[in-house]
This record gives structure tokens, C-alpha cells and sequence, in this order.
């Protein structure tokens, strides 16, 4: 008397059980992977804004940032930063670079997540787009700051040169753009 037993050996069971565990073990590897890759993604856009924060305050400061080194701790997110800005000056007089390196605080000195570049210039132009004098200008309002035609070691006018310089005053620049109203006409 022979009975068919149907159903698996324990030889089949454990291969089975084998392929499950490998293939689960690199499912998890795949999730670790992507929440590490998520957090270090969310790290470094924070020091992102932080660069992008520390280089717009500089450029709404109404002097020029110095050349030199600077750094110091922020609270940002819940965690501290601590970010090093280096301020060097440019070929042009009227303009400076400013590197912004931002990591953990309690990382390597070496090992920021960014490194962000911003300028900072002080060479306005009037209204209508008249040409800039870049050599000499000291800022708003300062001298050489607006083109007097007077001095200009850019020679003629300036960078284009498309215009010669006459002696003629020039009208001042409107504060406002006008808009079209209907009303008033």
C-alpha cells in the first residue's frame, strides 16, 4: 500500500524561505537607501537657505561687506548650522564675491553640505539704461556712483559706446513708473 503524498519537502520549504529572505533583505535596503537619501536632500536645501539668506542680507546692506573671513552659528530647522563667508574683491572696483559655506555645527571644519557665491555691487545705473561707469564707483549716492561724464577711465561712453557724452544736464530718473490710467488723460 503506497500512498501519493502531495505537499513540500523541508528541502523545498527552506529554499523557498531563502529566496524570500534575500529578496526582502534588498527591499529594505531600498527603503533604508531612499530615506537616507531624503534626510541628506532635506539637510542640504536648509543649508541652501541659509547661504542664500546670510548673501541677501548682505546685499540689502546699504555699505559694501568687507574683504575678509567671517563666521558664526545659526539655529535653523530645529539644528545648528554654523556657516563661513569669505568676502573677496573682483577685477571690478565696485563689485565683491562672497562665498558662503554652510554644514552641521558639529561637523569637520572641511565638510560643508554647500558652498554658495553671491555678489555684491554698488554700480547703479539710471532709469532707461544708460551706461555704467564700473571703474570708481564708491556706491548710491557716493562719487562716481552715477555717470557725471566727467573722469570716466572707461573712455567714451562707457561700456557700450554706442553714444558720445554731451554736456547737456540729463532730466533725474522718474521714482515711479507711470501707469496708464484713462482717467487722467
Amino acid at each position: 500500500m503506497r500512498r501519493d503524498r502531495r505537499g513540500f519537502t523541508l528541502i523545498e520549504v527552506l529554499a523557498a524561505l531563502v529566496i524570500v529572505a534575500l529578496g526582502m533583505l534588498g527591499v529594505i535596503q531600498a527603503v533604508t537607501q531612499t530615506a537616507r537619501n531624503g534626510t541628506y536632500l532635506r539637510e542640504k536645501t536648509f543649508a541652501h537657505w541659509i547661504a542664500l539668506n546670510l548673501i541677501t542680507e548682505r546685499r540689502l546692506m546699504a555699505a559694501p561687506p568687507d574683504v575678509s573671513e567671517s563666521s558664526d552659528e545659526v539655529e535653523f530647522a530645529g539644528q545648528r548650522w554654523r556657516w563661513t563667508m569669505n568676502v573677496s574683491q573682483t577685477a571690478v572696483e565696485s563689485l565683491r564675491r562672497m562665498d558662503v559655506s554652510v554644514r552641521h555645527a558639529d561637523a569637520a571644519e572641511g565638510s560643508a553640505l554647500v558652498t554658495v557665491t553671491g555678489f555684491y555691487g554698488t554700480a547703479v545705473g539710471q532709469a532707461g539704461g544708460s551706461a555704467l561707469s564700473w571703474a570708481g564707483a564708491s556706491g548710491a549716492g557716493g562719487e562716481g556712483g552715477e555717470d557725471s561724464g566727467e573722469g570716466d577711465s572707461g573712455g567714451g561712453a562707457g561700456a557700450g559706446g554706442d553714444t558720445p557724452k554731451d554736456s547737456t544736464p540729463k532730466p533725474p530718473p522718474p521714482t515711479e513708473s507711470p501707469s496708464p490710467d484713462p482717467e487722467e488723460e
